[in-house]
């Protein structure tokens, strides 16, 4: 933008002396103007100045593209595919403990394993998120990595519920959690306008995860056992895990001034509270119907050997989701995306447990793993929209934090209901409820943002 050009005024004598009588007031209001529009302009320019980020001035900005930004991106896919795609696949898990290794154990106990997964691929989140930022990459890539392979191989020998709640539950989610925390920041440096694009992208690993893995354990398990079964995804896990550690990579260098170690000031910001709010809601529910469809299909009467790939198909159906959010979201904002997406997840989850039949059951598997698909997705778009580039770890961080407290607490308390029930009517209303008043907080935070209802956001 050129800066607005002074007029100037060259008076004659003549006209001096006449202005002076009758038309000081006429110069001074020119002179006023144009002062007030010089001002302006100035505002305007500092207001530009004030939106970059300093990173970005100094080190260009984002690629939204090239090699070595797509690589980045395909090894966040890559890697979520090892650690979220893989924690998307206990239900089956979930199944097979309850009728085999762990027979008698509550399901609602058993559920415990999978919330503590959950629950743990987001609460590391701060704490990675603020590391991130301080440059550390391959490190926390490189030991998280071994410890999933090792835990992995490890379950293979557990015979006992808290050999599992250790080494599954709480192990696996730990190390799953310093992975995703990385790899959910990653893309922010290399995409800004293509950013939703390359989030879908990088969540159509763990929608690949999803599918595969239940399939291969199912299958797995029945032609070699159950430790054979997991010694093979464990190697599944070292080529996964080892080309995510060769192409992740952030771009812009660690904050000079890296402040307090936990930094709370983003939670003065009301839009940004408002959507963890969202995200803590929707997490009590959002993961119900993935948890528990193939076993809920089974007490109807499906034959479990079909049952099963339910869960597969509700996760292959949100790689549809997830890339089509993606795009959308960069042509009309992520949560106008999101909301509408939200809301149909809620129906769906009170539908489902009215589906008794095997076509109403794949109805609610493709339509829910669809919306379910979007949600997840994009859920760190907005708050990467919510401040500069070189801090997206610690925004992401404690938004990540704030979910995994809906995550570990909503499939147990599906599995109570359940529990106390007999049925999964009133798990289904409880689930529907939360994820439909996460979408009215997903409407506040839009229009805090915006100060209405249109808009991009």
């Amino acid at each position: 933008m050129s800066a607005a050009q002074p007029k100037t005024i060259h008076p004659s004598a003549s006209s001096s002396t006449i202005n002076a009588a009758g038309s000081t007031r006429r110069v001074g209001g020119e002179d006023e103007d144009e002062k007030k529009s010089i001002d302006q302009e100035k505002h305007t320019v500092s207001g530009e100045v004030d939106n970059v980020d300093p990173s970005e001035a100094q080190h260009g900005e984002h690629p939204d593209g090239g090699l070595r930004a797509w690589l980045a991106v395909i090894g966040c896919a890559t890697g979520a595919c090892a650690t979220f795609g893989f924690v998307n696949a206990w239900g089956v898990f979930q199944a097979y403990y309850e009728e085999e290794i762990l027979a008698g154990t509550s399901p609602s106990t058993i559920a415990w394993i999978g919330s503590i997964q959950y629950a743990l691929i987001f609460l590391p989140g701060l704490i990675v998120g603020r590391i991130f930022d301080m440059g550390w990459t391959k490190t926390p890539l490189g030991v998280a990595s071994a410890v999933i392979v090792a835990v992995t191989f490890l379950t293979a020998e557990c015979t006992k519920y808290w050999q599992f709640f250790l080494c599954q539950g709480v192990a696996l989610g730990l190390a799953c959690g310093v992975i995703f925390g990385v790899v959910m920041g990653c893309p922010a440096h290399w995409f800004k306008r293509r950013l939703g694009f390359a989030l879908g992208i990088m969540a159509l690993g763990s929608s690949l995860g999803g599918t595969c893995f239940p399939i291969a354990v199912r299958n797995l398990v029945q032609t070699v056992g159950f430790k054979w079964a997991m010694r093979i995804i464990g190697f599944i896990e070292i080529a996964l895990l080892s080309f995510q550690f060769a192409t992740v990579e952030r771009r812009l260098p660690p904050r000079k001034h890296s402040g307090p170690f936990f930094d709370f000031s983003a939670f003065k910001s009301i839009q940004f509270t408002l959507y963890c709010c969202s995200s803590f809601l929707a997490f009590l529910g959002i993961y119900t119907v993935l948890t528990y469809i193939d076993v809920s299909a089974a007490s109807e009467g499906i034959d479990p050997n079909f049952s099963f790939y339910l869960l597969a198909i509700a996760n292959a159906c949100s790689a549809v989701g997830r890339l089509s959010g993606g795009l959308l979201a960069d042509r009309i904002g992520p949560l106008t995306v999101m909301t509408p997406a939200t809301f149909v997840a809620g129906i769906l989850t009170y539908a489902w447990p009215f589906a008794t039949s095997i076509g109403g059951n794949i109805a609610i598997a493709v339509v829910y793993g669809c919306a379910s698909g979007v949600y997840v997705s994009l859920l760190a778009a907005p708050v990467v929209r919510m401040g500069n580039t070189q801090d997206v770890g610690v925004r992401v961080g404690m938004s990540m934090t704030i979910i995994a407290v809906g995550a570990v607490a909503g499939p147990p308390i599906s599995g109570a209901i359940n529990a106390a029930t007999g049925g999964y009517k009133y798990t289904g209303i409880y689930a529907g409820t939360t994820v439909m008043i996460a979408c009215c907080f997903l409407i506040a935070t839009r229009v805090a943002i915006l100060g209405g209802l249109r808009g991009k956001c």
